[in-house]
């Protein structure tokens, strides 16, 4: 008998079926902290809206259907604000007290100036806007008129923000001798000549964002008028020509190498000016640097 493999009894493999995948046990523990902590960031953002609001005399429950709670609540409203007013002109008067100045007049304060800079300085909230605020009126004691009552309402204006920004602005501000109006440089411009189109190009400006001062920071002091809002060009320098300059605490001499030469720089307004005189300042190291390096290719530097 021919024995065929489909009479060997076959041994048959049975696969397992595949496990079901089992989802993560949940921490209870942990879902109740992450619960626990969501909660305390809404009420912690809550307690910020309420402090804020509390401090000009509002509440949720502040305002009620009676009309003598209403009165109550207006009439408190109203203490708190003018005691808050209070207290800001009381913190600019201890800065202006422990301010020096050291070239005084004998002119006496303008009183239609006084009484608009103290409309104006009771709504400073902010210490370090303050600060500037102390500093102008200990100025304009020894010294009236230096400040407009312009340049009161546009630094009114500005937040501490936008007094950072300036302050970006002032670092790397220079002035020339004998002249009160701070200019940012940013490079040169030299009139072209025929041979010139066959030399390399050189940058002739530095690119100031490199150097801390944005071009939304330009656009904000455009804004704010305290640079006027697009670049000057100087007028052209003759070859041997010379110009000195104080950037903050340093000072150097340019000597124009050829004739045809611009200096190209950003202008302070007349604001912006009166402002400059109150800011600290300190060198920025990087612009030097840079400005320098490009004003090398047409001015001998000392």
């Amino acid at each position: 008998m021919k024995i065929n493999p489909q009479h060997l009894t076959q041994e048959v493999k049975k696969t397992p079926p595949p496990l079901r995948s089992k989802e993560e046990p949940v921490n209870p523990a942990a879902h109740t902290k992450e619960s626990t902590n969501k909660n305390a960031e809404i009420e912690a953002s809550r307690q910020r809206i309420l402090s804020w609001f509390s401090r000009v005399g509002i509440t949720p429950s502040a305002l009620s259907l009676d009309p003598k709670k209403q009165e109550h609540a207006l009439e408190r409203r109203k203490k708190i604000l003018q005691i808050q007013k209070a207290n800001n002109l009381k913190s600019i008067l201890n800065i202006a007290l422990n301010v020096t100045i050291n070239e005084q007049t004998s002119d006496n304060l303008d009183p239609d100036w006084f009484f608009a800079f103290s409309t104006l300085a009771e709504e400073i909230y902010s210490a370090p806007m303050q600060e500037l605020w102390g500093k102008i009126f200990a100025v304009e004691v020894s010294r009236p008129g230096s400040f407009s009552l312009r340049s009161l309402q546009t630094l009114k204006s500005l937040t501490h923000r936008d007094a950072k920004v300036f302050i970006k602005a002032v670092n790397v501000a220079s002035k020339q001798n004998n002249d009160s109006v701070p200019r940012i440089l940013v490079g040169y411009h030299k009139r072209k000549r025929l041979l010139s189109i066959f030399k390399k190009p050189v940058p002739e400006q530095i690119n100031l964002a490199n150097v801390g001062l944005s071009y939304p920071d330009l656009l904000s002091l455009q804004e704010m008028k305290l640079i006027y809002a697009s670049e000057i060009e100087s007028g052209e320098y003759r070859e041997g020509q010379q110009t000195s300059w104080r950037c903050v605490n340093d000072t150097f001499t340019l000597t124009c190498k050829t004739q045809g030469v611009a200096l190209v720089y950003y202008k302070f307004t007349p604001v912006g000016s009166e402002l400059f005189k109150l800011v600290g300042k300190n060198t920025n190291p990087l612009y030097m640097q840079n400005i320098k390096s490009i004003l090398t290719e047409v001015f001998n530097i000392a």
